[in-house]
């Protein structure tokens, strides 16, 4: 193979992708049987066959029990509106991740106490071993599922105070701002980074994707004074979601 000649089931695959993007394969036409394309691009069983788990691992084929490979739907991605630090009061956990004020969601949550390990000590800036405050969230726009998030909080700094259950209490379901905000805690600056992965079986469960789909992972810290006094990871669906930063030039 010479330099920049890709291989054979990349080719085939690049063909295909072509098709169902222009539409010449819509969406729910069955894809060509392995045997079709080893016949119509002159290739073996196994190019074939590495062909069309490509295309699967890329979301734009399913394969259906006992029927075969099918084109996908492809969704045209929504927004998911970010805009950083916003100290404003009442501000719940999903306009906290979803900052559009013109969308409407719900989300349900669990809490519980752990301890922090790996990259959440480092991230909250605390030993190992020390306990923390561990919250899931699912968020819905419209009943469907769209993002999910784990939060984590070092109880040094909220443990035995009214916000120490996100969730509960007097300001529970406020966001963090507005939480730490009641103990005398000032946040006064964030920081997201933004990365993709492959998505957990868990994490697509929950949001209604399937084996192979790439999710979008924020990792956001909130601060006060230097000091993070909350960490989480935004999972988002890539093949659903765009993550549009509108941010304030001073």
């Amino acid at each position: 193979m010479t330099f920049g000649e890709q291989p054979a089931y990349l080719r085939v695959a690049g063909d295909l992708r072509k098709k169902i993007v222009d539409g010449r394969l819509p969406p729910h036409t069955r894809l060509p049987s392995q045997a079709r394309i080893r016949e119509e691009y002159g290739v073996s069983d196994t190019v074939a066959l590495e062909a069309r788990k490509v295309l699967m691992a890329e979301g734009l084929v399913e394969g259906r029990s006992g029927s075969g490979t099918y084109v996908r739907e492809r969704p045209v991605p929504r927004r998911v509106a970010r805009s950083g630090f916003r100290p404003e009061r009442g501000a719940t956990p999903f306009r906290q991740e979803q900052a559009d004020g013109d969308v409407r969601g719900t989300w349900e949550s669990s809490s519980e106490q752990t301890d922090a390990r790996g990259a959440v000590a480092e991230r909250l800036e605390v030993e190992p071993g020390d306990r923390v405050m561990r919250t899931r969230y699912l968020f819905r726009e419209a009943g469907e599922p769209m993002m999910l998030s784990t939060s984590w909080e070092p109880l040094s700094l909220t443990g035995r105070t009214p916000v120490m259950l996100p969730e509960e209490g007097p300001l529970g379901g406020m966001g963090v701002v507005e939480r730490m905000r009641a103990i005398d805690v000032i946040v006064d600056n964030v920081t997201e980074e933004v990365g993709a992965r492959p998505g957990l079986a868990e994490e697509l469960v929950l949001l209604g994707g399937v084996p192979g789909h790439v999710v979008l992972v924020i990792q956001r810290t909130y601060y006060a004074s230097g000091r993070p006094v909350e960490t989480a990871d935004v999972v988002i669906p890539a093949d659903r979601y765009r993550v549009a930063y509108h941010l304030p030039v001073k």
